[in-house]
């Protein structure tokens, strides 16, 4: 889940070299929190938070196969 999360996210920014991604578990979760450039939150985020939700909801069906829940942080 990491390295898809990962390659999401350096696919969408001008500065791939600047995304790191932290995880935490916690009780049944994972939480994921998503560190890039300045510049690059809104990319990230997208128009309306669209983007943000998109890659919520492809990491959502990902973890859902492996039997566990995710929560996406988007860290400014």
């Amino acid at each position: 889940m990491k390295e898809y999360l990962e390659f999401i996210a350096r696919h969408l920014v001008d500065h791939p070299e600047q995304v790191v991604l932290e995880d935490q578990v916690r009780e049944d979760r994972i939480i994921f929190t998503l560190h890039v450039a300045e510049q690059d939150v809104g990319k990230v985020i997208g128009r309306k938070g669209r983007t943000a939700q998109a890659m919520r909801i492809l990491l959502a069906a990902v973890a859902a196969r492996e039997g566990k829940r995710v929560i996406l942080e988007i860290a400014e």
